[in-house]
């Protein structure tokens, strides 16, 4: 047994990617395994009968699944740096754009994109559904906006410091760039805050992440784009 806390993770799953970042801005060392989650593999379904990732396991093989409670733990077990907020109303702010992104801009955007280009392509059923891949990129143009305007007035976006809500918005915005569908016309400022996200050095092994025949567009790796 390790003494690395073992993340069960897809290289593109924005949830995983979350708590990849939350793992390497708390300082815990972890091993990453890669989890393919419609195999469902039965060893897999041992630690977690949902089949849904992410999911950590330590050292003692206690058991964690679900990208918030995750990172809910990691604040508590690593409480510096805090990524939750300063204040009760700064930490209900951060909860607040979670939710936002994970129940609106993740469903209306990221996930459809994600399954049209990626999943249906890696499982072999059948072509992207254009009429799905224009809806997504169009709830894009139509949510973006809301992220620039916060953008415009912090310095991040859950207050002046690096919290969860910069992680989970980066988490999304990630994988949308790895397949080339990030469009900054008119979002210069959600532009700049994603292009300082991008630079931390927790978003390095997203940047070296590979997914077989679906490789990168030529500026995912690029930090000034």
């Amino acid at each position: 047994m390790t003494d690395r806390t073992q993340i069960y993770h897809y290289p593109l799953c924005p949830f995983c990617r979350l708590v990849r970042l939350a793992f390497y801005e708390k300082g815990i060392p972890h091993a990453l395994l890669t989890e393919i989650p419609w195999e469902r593999r039965p060893a897999f379904l041992e630690k977690n009968p949902l089949g849904t990732l992410p999911v950590i396991v330590e050292a003692d093989d206690y058991t964690l699944c679900g990208a918030n409670t995750i990172c809910a733990y990691l604040n508590e077990i690593a409480p510096v740096p805090d990524l939750l907020g300063e204040t009760p109303r700064g930490r209900a702010e951060v909860r607040r754009l979670i939710e936002w992104t994970e129940s609106v801009f993740y469903p209306q955007v990221v996930k459809p994109i994600l399954e049209e280009r990626v999943y249906k392509a890696l499982q072999h059923r059948g072509t992207p559904d254009s009429n799905v891949l224009r809806a997504a990129r169009q709830n894009y143009k139509i949510l973006m906006p809301y992220l620039d305007w916060i953008a415009s007035r912090r310095s991040y976006l859950g207050g002046r410091y690096l919290t969860y809500a910069d992680l989970t918005v980066a988490a999304q915005l990630s994988v949308l760039d790895y397949l080339g569908e990030l469009d900054w016309n008119k979002l210069q400022d959600v532009k700049t805050w994603y292009a300082k996200i991008k630079s931390y050095n927790s978003f390095k092994s997203l940047l070296q992440d590979k997914i077989g025949g679906i490789m990168p567009v030529g500026d995912y790796t690029n930090l000034d784009f």
